[in-house]
C-alpha cells in the first residue's frame, strides 16, 4: 500500500538518483483521502436525521420562527394520548415543574418550549402554561408548524 521496492532498470539502461533495490519512502495518501471523503458524504447524510424528537401533530400558523439558541431548546410535549414529556422523557404531570426546575438550574437559557399535538384540548394545554408559570418559567414559547392561515383577508 504504502512502501514498495524499485524494479531494476531493463538491460543496457542506467538509473540515475537512487540505488538499486531500495524501499520506496513516500507514502501513497489517494486511499486516506478516499476514506475521509466517503466518511465526509456518510456524516452529511446521517446528521440531519440524528434530531430525535417525539412525534406531535402540531398545529399550523402563521408565525415566523424564533431566533436559534447555543444549546439545544428545553422542550415540553404533550402528546395526542395526554402524556407529558421533558424532551423525549416521560414525565408524571405533578412533577414537571420540579424536575423542570432541576433541569433549568444547570442551563444558561431559560426559554421553555411547549409542544402540544392538535388534538389535545386547548385547556390542557392552558393546564400546563399555568403549572410552568406559576413554578417561574415565564420565557414559554408554543411550538407550532409554519404555512397556517394567515387570518388577513386584505384589510376588510
Amino acid at each position: 500500500m504504502g512502501a514498495g521496492v524499485q524494479q531494476k532498470p531493463a538491460a543496457g539502461r542506467r538509473r540515475r538518483g537512487r540505488g538499486r533495490g531500495r524501499p520506496m519512502a513516500e507514502i501513497n495518501v489517494t486511499p486516506f483521502v478516499d476514506v475521509m471523503l466517503v466518511l465526509l458524504i456518510i456524516f452529511m447524510v446521517a446528521a440531519p436525521l440524528m434530531t430525535v424528537g417525539v412525534p406531535v401533530e402540531l398545529p399550523r400558523t402563521a408565525a415566523n420562527a424564533l431566533p436559534a439558541s447555543s444549546e439545544e431548546p428545553l422542550t415540553v410535549t404533550l402528546t395526542a394520548d395526554g402524556e407529558v414529556q421533558i424532551q423525549t422523557t416521560p414525565v408524571v404531570r405533578d412533577e414537571l415543574v420540579a424536575r423542570l426546575r432541576a433541569i433549568a438550574g444547570e442551563r444558561d437559557d431559560d426559554r421553555v418550549f411547549l409542544r402540544a399535538d392538535g388534538a389535545i384540548p386547548y385547556a390542557e394545554v392552558m393546564q400546563v402554561m399555568g403549572a410552568l408559570n406559576a413554578g417561574g418559567f415565564f420565557n414559554v414559547g408554543l411550538v407550532t408548524d409554519t404555512g397556517g392561515p394567515t387570518l388577513d383577508h386584505g384589510g376588510q
